[in-house]
């Protein structure tokens, strides 16, 4: 049945590495933990002789960092720019501490404490009243019922008063029902909750959170991939799944993706591999980018053409990512293709296709 299934949470995805590393795994667990600091470090960065693969690429001190946040009785927040996998990390650490990673709440301007922490099923609340029959568990209070860790997206999203409900289960490890009476109207964390939560640093400003919470978490920032071979690797890795799963046959051109690759590096810094100044684009040109754009390339020379996609297609599929709705990054965007001609096939195709830019 999962493989009808987009994407399939990590716990799923990984299942048979999950079990092999509890198989093999003799350390010491922190309380509730279905891992040890140890076993969950290799489930995110690798581990060949297990057969592990890695699954983020990044500094492996900040996942040493990060676990030892988690076996603490501090909330985990990671920041960062958008698209350097700050989703991705918060899952494949929850779904290795908890062995799940879907106790998952969406950051908004609309998010409700009623989304965070429990509701109502209104018609047996009519019905019977308040009774944990007609409660209905939201993914905080079910990830301190169950011990387990609760991921919150977008944190900064959400309005301050809304955020502030987690100081008491952060602090006390403790969640009031008060609509209920006797020893269900206090849910207590069992061992094994946290919470990771994930904020963009360019949503700074728009619901910034209060000291009092900011206490409560421990912060780490997850940087760009600072390595191109690295980043080239990875953009290669991803789009070649995706491209998979989409019923592409063909993987993508290696020269095709070393174009796509250095573009975004170059259009993110300001600067060109040689260290020649260049526009620098207000959009987000992250990896995470870089892989839903290679994957646009692989479709439409899949599909339109049969064949793995060129840098020609590049443009077309780059207006939407890289510009969006900021017509002064569309303009930068050309400035960008008239002026870097350079050696290769490739990059000559991309040059030659600059009219398909539109505006």
């Amino acid at each position: 049945m999962n493989e009808h299934v987009q994407r399939p949470p990590a716990e799923i995805r990984y299942a048979d590495e999950l079990a092999r590393l509890r198989e093999d795994d003799t350390d010491a667990r922190p309380p509730g933990w279905a891992l040890s600091l140890r076993a969950a470090r290799r489930f995110v960065l690798g581990d060949e002789k297990l057969g592990i693969s890695r699954k983020f690429v990044g500094d492996p001190s900040l996942i040493d960092r990060s676990l030892v946040s988690l076996a603490t009785n501090r909330g985990l927040m990671l920041v960062g720019e958008p698209g350097t996998a700050k989703s991705l990390l918060s899952e494949l650490l929850a779904a290795a501490v908890s062995g799940t990673s879907t106790l998952t709440i969406q950051g908004g301007a609309a998010t409700t404490e009623d989304q965070i922490k429990y509701s109502w099923n209104y018609a047996l609340l009519v019905a019977e009243g308040p009774s944990t029959r007609s409660l209905v568990a939201a993914p905080l209070l079910r990830g301190m019922a169950e011990g387990k860790v609760v991921r919150f997206e977008e944190i900064t999203r959400c309005p301050l008063e809304v955020q502030d409900c987690l100081l008491s289960p952060l602090s006390d490890r403790v969640l009031a029902v008060p609509e209920l009476t006797g020893p269900e109207s206090m849910v207590f964390a069992r061992e094994g909750f946290t919470v990771i939560a994930t904020a963009n640093t360019r949503d700074r400003g728009v619901n910034e959170m209060s000291a009092a919470l900011k206490r409560r978490f421990n912060f780490e920032t997850v940087f760009p991939i600072a390595d191109f071979e690295t980043e080239l690797m990875l953009v290669e890795a991803e789009a070649t799944a995706l491209l998979k799963r989409s019923g592409v046959a063909a993987p993508p051109r290696r020269d095709v993706l070393e174009v796509l690759v250095t573009a975004f590096r170059e259009l993110r810094e300001g600067r060109t591999a040689r260290g020649d100044a260049t526009d620098r684009l207000s959009g987000v040109m992250s990896t995470a980018e870089a892989v839903s754009v290679a994957h646009a390339v692989g479709l439409r020379g899949w599909f339109l053409r049969g064949e793995p996609g060129t840098a020609a297609d590049l443009v077309s599929c780059l207006a939407g990512t890289a510009a969006k709705d900021n017509q002064e990054d569309l303009a930068k965007l050309r400035r960008y293709l008239e002026q870097r001609r350079r050696h290769g096939d490739q990059w000559k195709a991309l040059y030659e296709a600059r009219h398909l830019l539109p505006g």
